[in-house]
């Protein structure tokens, strides 16, 4: 997909420069990427605590016995 964005040049160079890239195309999308995994995990932090399971540690820990 192309698209015109008008982004500050200092904000991608010191994006690309902070990732390590070569190009602009790559610093947005690992860029993007990033900013979307930290909201999942900041939704699943919100959640701590409110997801009950039932889990009985100490036997999940157990090996089958062959």
């Amino acid at each position: 997909m192309v698209t015109t964005l008008d982004i500050p040049e200092p904000l991608i160079e010191e994006a690309r420069m902070l990732l390590g890239l070569e190009s602009t195309t790559d610093t947005v999308v690992v860029s993007l990427k990033e900013l979307i995994r930290h909201k999942r995990i900041d939704e699943l932090k919100a959640m701590m605590g409110n997801v009950r399971l039932e889990i009985d540690l100490p036997e999940s820990r157990r090996r089958p016995h062959s």
